[in-house]
C-alpha cells in the first residue's frame, strides 16, 4: 500500500494553530468542558475515572446509544473509532482491494479518495454540478456503474459545499448500488448542521450494504474528543473492529465517557441546537462580505455545515491564494486545489463572530492590495 499526501489535512496540521485566523475549520466553534459537564456533581464523577485501556470498539453504553439515532440499528451495528476520520479509513480498508472500481461523488472530503487509491482502486467521479445547486450528475453516475463497481462514495451533507442530496437523489443512487450489488459509504458527519431545514435523513437502512460513518467533530462542536463511529452490517463492523487494532486499538476512556454526555438526548439537542445558532447568525456575515464585492466572488449557499465553498474571478490560482494570504494576512482558507478545482476556496464561517469579522477584513485587504 503507498497513500498520497493528503494535501488538504498536511496544510491544515502544519498550520491550523499558527495562524491568527483560522477559517479552514469546517465545525463550529468548539464546546468548552465546562459546558459540556455544567455540574460540580458531573465533574466531580470524572474525576475518578480510571484512566486505563477502554473498550476498544467502544462501550457498550455508547454504541447502544449511537444505534439509537439510526432506526433498526443496535450495538453490533456500531463501531466506535478515534474520529470519523479513523471510521472512514477502517470502512473502506475493509472492502477495497486492488482492482476495485469505487465511484465517488466530487468534491467530497479527499480522505477516502486517497485511501481507496492507496488500496488499489480505480476511482471514477462524479460532478456536483454547481448551477444546480450542487447537485450530482446522477446520469453520469449510473453510466459509471458495472459489475466491477465495489464501492460508491458519498458526504451528506456535502463538504466542501454544504449542498443535501433529496431524497429521491439519495433513492436513485441507492437503487444503483442495489443494482450493481455495491456497497454504499456515506459520510454523514455533517448531519445535524443544518441551517434552516430538519436533520438530513440518512443513507442508513435504505439498503443492506449501506455503510455510516459520523462523529462529535462537526455538528456537535466536539472535534477534541476525537469520537468517531461506523454505523453498518453486523459482518462489516466486526471486520472492521479487527482492522481496528491495527490502527488506534480504540477511543480513550475518557473521550467515550464524554461521548455518551453528549449524546445523552437532551444534551444532543442542545449541542445541535447551539451549531444551528451559531450558522445562522454567522453566515450572514459571510454573505454579506461575498455580495459586497459584486461579483469577484460568489456563493451558492450551504444548506448545512459551517463551510462556504466560494467561486472567485481572478487570474490567481488557489493554492497560491491561499499561501500568499496566510503569509500575509495570517488567515487560512482551504484551497480548491485540494478538491481538484480552480478558481474556488472554502471558507469556514463557524468560529465567533468577530473573529470572522476580523478574517474577512484581511482578506479584503489582501485582495485590494493584488495588482
Amino acid at each position: 500500500m503507498k497513500l498520497e499526501q493528503f494535501v488538504m489535512e498536511r496544510m491544515q496540521s502544519t498550520w491550523e494553530n499558527i495562524v491568527k485566523f483560522n477559517l479552514s475549520e469546517s465545525g463550529v466553534h468548539p464546546v468548552a468542558l465546562g459546558e459540556l459537564v455544567p455540574s460540580a456533581a458531573g465533574r466531580e464523577e470524572l474525576l475518578t475515572l480510571e484512566l486505563g485501556y477502554g473498550q476498544s470498539n467502544g462501550t457498550a453504553d455508547l454504541r447502544n446509544t449511537i444505534a439509537e439515532m439510526y432506526q433498526g440499528a443496535d450495538d453490533s451495528n456500531v463501531l466506535v473509532t478515534t474520529g470519523t476520520s479513523e471510521a472512514n479509513f477502517l470502512a473502506t480498508w475493509s472492502i477495497v482491494e486492488p482492482g476495485d472500481e469505487v465511484i465517488m461523488i466530487l468534491p467530497n472530503y479527499m480522505q477516502t479518495w486517497g485511501v481507496a487509491r492507496g488500496f488499489g482502486g480505480q476511482i471514477k467521479e462524479v460532478p456536483l454540478i454547481e448551477e444546480m445547486n450542487w447537485a450530482p450528475d446522477l446520469d453520469e453516475f449510473e453510466s459509471l456503474l458495472s459489475s466491477k463497481t465495489k464501492l460508491i462514495i458519498v458526504c451528506n451533507p456535502n463538504n466542501p459545499t454544504g449542498a443535501i442530496l433529496t431524497e429521491a437523489e439519495m433513492d436513485r443512487i441507492t437503487e444503483g448500488a442495489r443494482r450493481v450489488g455495491a456497497w454504499l459509504l456515506a459520510d454523514e458527519v455533517y448531519r445535524g448542521a443544518e441551517r434552516e431545514r430538519p436533520i438530513t435523513p440518512s443513507f442508513w437502512g435504505r439498503y443492506e450494504k449501506v455503510i455510516v460513518t459520523a462523529g462529535l467533530s462537526k455538528a456537535y462542536g466536539l472535534p477534541g474528543l476525537r469520537i468517531g463511529w461506523i454505523v453498518g452490517p453486523s459482518e462489516i463492523v466486526t471486520k472492521a473492529w479487527s482492522y481496528h487494532d491495527y490502527t488506534t486499538i480504540g477511543p480513550s476512556a475518557l473521550s467515550d465517557r464524554l461521548a455518551r454526555v453528549a449524546l445523552a438526548p437532551d444534551n444532543r439537542r442542545k449541542l445541535l441546537a447551539r451549531t444551528r445558532e451559531i450558522l445562522n447568525n454567522n453566515f450572514p456575515v459571510l454573505r454579506k462580505w461575498v455580495d459586497s464585492y459584486g461579483g469577484m466572488f460568489s456563493v451558492v449557499e450551504p444548506q448545512a455545515g459551517a463551510i462556504a465553498y466560494l467561486r472567485y474571478d481572478l487570474d490567481m490560482e488557489s493554492l497560491d491564494f491561499v499561501e500568499r494570504l496566510r503569509d500575509q494576512k495570517s488567515v487560512l482558507l482551504v484551497p480548491g486545489e485540494h478538491f481538484h478545482m480552480k478558481n474556488y476556496l472554502r471558507v469556514g464561517f463557524g468560529s465567533q463572530p468577530e473573529h470572522l469579522r476580523e478574517a474577512l477584513e484581511l482578506i479584503s485587504s489582501f485582495v485590494s492590495d493584488l495588482p
